[in-house]
């Protein structure tokens, strides 16, 4: 079953990270990845880019709404995803629990919804 793993920073604890540190957390969150890829359970992952380049649409009754920024006001900021592929939800949080951006904010574990 795939699992989305959206991983939200928080932006005063990213701020206080130097460039040392960004590498450090870049080095493993790649090694992550890898040991994912290994296991078998990983599909993709990607970072985002700031939340200053982010953009908003929203459509009510045909009309399309553009708006600069993430769509909420929130200390917590999405910053990436891992897409895996596990057994379980147990299985899914055993894999949240070791994505290093974690210590940065959060990891939200959502189940992808399969179509008939």
């Amino acid at each position: 079953m795939k699992y989305l793993c959206t991983v939200l920073v928080d932006d005063g604890l990213a701020a206080t990270m130097t460039q040392a540190d960004w590498e450090q957390m870049g080095a493993e969150s790649q090694a992550y990845d890898v040991a994912l890829m290994a296991r078998g359970v990983f599909v993709a992952a990607e970072a985002l880019e700031g939340r200053a380049t982010a953009r908003t649409v929203r459509v009510r009754q045909g009309d399309a709404l553009v708006t600069d920024g993430p769509f909420m006001e929130s200390k917590e900021v999405l910053a990436g995803f891992i897409l895996i592929d596990v057994p379980d939800a147990a299985a899914a949080m055993d894999v949240a629990k070791g994505i290093p951006m974690a210590r940065l904010g959060a990891v939200e574990v959502r189940p992808v919804m399969v179509f008939a």
